[in-house]
């Protein structure tokens, strides 16, 4: 059996609280399907709605209130990390317990370290919160605030993405997974913090989830990273009349697509980018893009869109 990273995404969530809570039943069951048949799975989630949302309510809170600070964003992020978090462990763990696996989920909150001359710091990318006609995005952009159109659903703000560099808890991680635990971890891409000797600081940023997924795949030594997400197939042309669904793709062709502009920033680019380091970091491993309903299928090869390195 192989040990795999599963990514979710974070719009497939929700954008509420109460439909996170009825989502995450959902995005249990294909995750406790692959549980089931012997692999071993630690899992990644996304943020962006989530994140979005409480960073808004703080500062609509501090706005109203003098009183009340503003709450950074890797304090916006942690408290994404233990409300997803929450919600998805409770989740598994009921559906573990109606199937009789005998299999306990803990979700761990997870820094990132990055590096504070990462272009992403002077070029912010990464979509987050909730969407926006084109209309409130030009009033918030005459603010001051960049704002991106996403993948045709609306426009949403968008703050800087590092690189992760390496992930604190790495070891303690390892561990949970050693010893049969399911370990939900580097939620929205993990807390951004930068090192200083033996101090670590918050940062105004999100990280992908994607690309620390990957790098947490990396230093477990996974087999398969599988980033699921709204669609069941990578395309290229997405959207227009010629549009390709895309079943295996090679590190070069990726490239290659990916030097055309197939694949939107803060979207679709960054899931690429993200296989195509996995699947280069050692021989044999693999990635998969494909949609949270077909993950079993998709673990079997019979869908989902497959990285491969030809070397």
């Amino acid at each position: 059996m192989s040990k795999i990273m599963i990514a979710l995404g974070g719009n497939a969530l929700g954008s509420s609280p109460e439909e996170q809570l009825t989502l995450v039943m959902e995005a249990s069951k294909p995750i406790v399907d692959l549980v089931e048949q012997g692999h071993e799975v630690v899992i990644a989630h996304g943020n962006g709605p989530q994140v979005g949302m409480i960073h808004m309510a703080m500062e609509i809170a501090a706005g109203h209130n003098k009183s009340i600070p503003t709450v950074p964003m890797a304090e916006c992020v942690a408290m994404s990390q233990g409300y997803i978090g929450y919600h998805l462990q409770n989740a598994i763990r009921e559906e573990l317990h109606n199937r009789n696996i005998a299999k306990s989920v803990v979700s761990l909150i997870t820094q990132v370290v990055v590096d504070k001359t990462d272009d992403a710091f002077f070029s912010p990318t990464k979509p987050i919160g909730i969407y926006y006609s084109e209309e409130e995005a030009k009033l918030f952009q005459a603010a001051g605030t960049p704002m991106v159109e996403d993948s045709g659903r609306g426009y949403r703000k968008v703050i800087p993405s590092p690189l992760p560099i390496k992930i604190v808890e790495t070891d303690a991680v390892r561990t949970l997974v050693e010893n049969g635990h399911i370990v939900i971890t580097v939620g929205g891409g993990g807390i951004p913090v930068l090192e200083d000797g033996t101090s670590l600081t918050g940062v105004q940023a999100v990280i992908d989830k994607d690309s620390a997924s990957e790098k947490m795949a990396e230093e477990l030594d996974l087999d398969y990273l599988f980033i699921l997400t709204a669609v069941e197939r990578v395309a290229i042309n997405f959207g227009k009349s010629n549009q390709e669904d895309l079943e295996y793709v090679s590190v070069d062709e990726a490239r290659m697509w990916i030097e055309e502009g197939q694949f939107p920033p803060g979207s679709m680019l960054p899931k690429v980018q993200s296989a195509i380091r996995f699947v280069e970091s050692k021989k044999g491993r693999k990635a998969v893009i494909s949609s949270l309903e077909k993950a079993k299928e998709a673990i079997l090869g019979k869908t989902g869109t497959t990285f491969y390195n030809k070397v």
